[in-house]
């Protein structure tokens, strides 16, 4: 009998067949599965993952359990799960304690649940995994052979953690291999952030102006794609390299206290704190639309615009009006969490497929050089970026040149010149 905890049992059947679809959009993960179930890899280690319980997680959690993993998963956001997937997981033997919606204390719990698995190996989606345990369970940190950590965010805090001389064990960045941030990051974030906006507005992007807040690879995807749509891009940045890439592919880039008198439409994607921030509220335009695609609901700040506010109500699902002193309305979007979560359904498989086929190689890795890597926070090995890049290529029906012995010569010598 597993131990689990999930909105409704009855759900699974629905989230079976949503985890179907998902996994037509998987081949590279199929593949790393097929050959797990042959190898079994993971027999007897116990993995506690604290991910957004989506269709695409689940194909992941099948693929660890093939591999013979012993799994406990939890939500790494109170917005972002999706209940039939919950709901279908437990049904295929793997236990989840999440649920869409669930409050602070709630969540907290669940990762606790998940930490008392006593695991060997982490897989996190911002950190929270990890520093609970290092908080509650620090006496359980040498059992951990490694882990493995899926955002910016949490890759951010995780270094910091390093840096300070308080991680306890080896964490792979999977957030940083080319094939996740390169397309998860930039093409997924892009997609579904629009895709969540659009679900809980229904708004129109051709002709708006919209302020992107960040130009990472999670900021340059909105914008591109909100510039498909036909929006007036904005971007706001700190990072005058970053400044100058948006401002060469044709955006406009100011100060954010600036974009607030034009805006109609916010978005952020730093992965820093107050980036929108009480006197950006009071230059907003009325009717703005703010939204968070970071991973903590601290982008935005909340706290700050109920301060300014002298009513609230919750106008759409996912949609809250605040009403200002002022007289002004002020939107705010799936209460500051991650939009394209929140509202919709995240990424598209097809960019979760490279994500998590890193998070499977990844795992794979820390329990074959179990015991001989420090603690810190490294990037996936090179060969795995490149075998799942090559894995993708072939599953699209591409293929690609090869360098001739007379290149590889030429490119690892240096008398050749002019």
């Amino acid at each position: 009998m597993i131990k689990y905890h999930i909105k409704d049992s009855s759900l699974a059947q629905t989230g079976k067949l949503r985890i179907e679809w998902a996994s037509k959009e998987m081949p590279v993960l199929k593949l790393i599965k097929q050959r797990f179930n042959k190898e079994k890899p993971l027999t007897g280690i116990r993995i506690s993952a604290c991910l957004h319980i989506t269709t695409e997680t689940a194909n992941l959690a099948i693929a660890l359990k093939e591999g013979g993993a012993d799994l406990v998963f939890c939500a790494s956001n109170p917005l972002s799960t999706q209940d039939d997937v919950a709901a279908a997981m437990v049904d295929y033997g793997i236990p989840v304690n999440a649920i869409k919606g669930e409050d602070s204390k709630t969540y907290y719990n669940h990762i606790i649940t998940a930490l008392e698995h006593k695991p060997q190996v982490t897989m996190d989606d911002g950190a929270d995994l990890v520093s609970t345990l290092h908080k509650e369970f620090s006496g359980d940190t040498d059992k951990v052979i490694g882990g493995t950590e899926e955002t910016t965010t949490g890759v951010i805090r995780l270094k910091n953690m390093a840096r300070s001389g308080n991680l306890g064990y080896p964490v792979i960045a999977v957030n940083n291999a080319q094939t996740k941030q390169f397309f998860d990051n930039r093409y997924g974030t892009g997609q579904s952030s629009i895709d969540g906006i659009t679900r809980a507005t229904n708004i129109l992007w051709a002709g708006r102006k919209v302020v992107v807040c960040g130009y990472g690879w999670c900021g340059r995807g909105i914008a591109k794609r909100a510039c498909g749509m036909g929006a007036q891009v904005i971007i706001t940045e700190v990072n005058p390299i970053r400044a100058l890439e948006a401002a060469m592919d044709g955006y406009q880039v100011m100060p954010l206290l600036e974009a607030c008198r034009v805006g109609e439409t916010f978005i952020t994607a730093t992965g820093d704190a107050n980036i929108i921030d009480k006197d950006h509220f009071k230059q907003m335009r009325n009717g703005a639309i703010i939204a968070n695609s970071g991973h903590f609901n601290v982008e935005i700040n909340i706290p700050a615009l109920e301060s300014l506010s002298k009513s609230r109500r919750k106008i759409r699902p996912f949609v809250e009006e605040y009403t200002l002193e002022s007289g002004k309305c002020i939107y705010l979007l799936g209460e500051g969490r991650l939009i394209n979560l929140a509202a919709a359904e995240g990424h598209p498989a097809c960019v979760m497929d490279m994500s998590f086929a890193n998070q499977a190689l990844s795992v794979e890795y820390l329990v074959k050089n179990s015991g001989t890597i420090k603690p810190d926070v490294y990037p996936v090995p090179e060969k795995i970026d490149e075998e799942i890049g090559s894995l993708k290529l072939s599953a699209m029906g591409i293929t690609i040149d090869s360098l001739t012995d007379e290149q590889k010569i030429y490119l690892s010598s240096w008398e050749s010149g002019t």
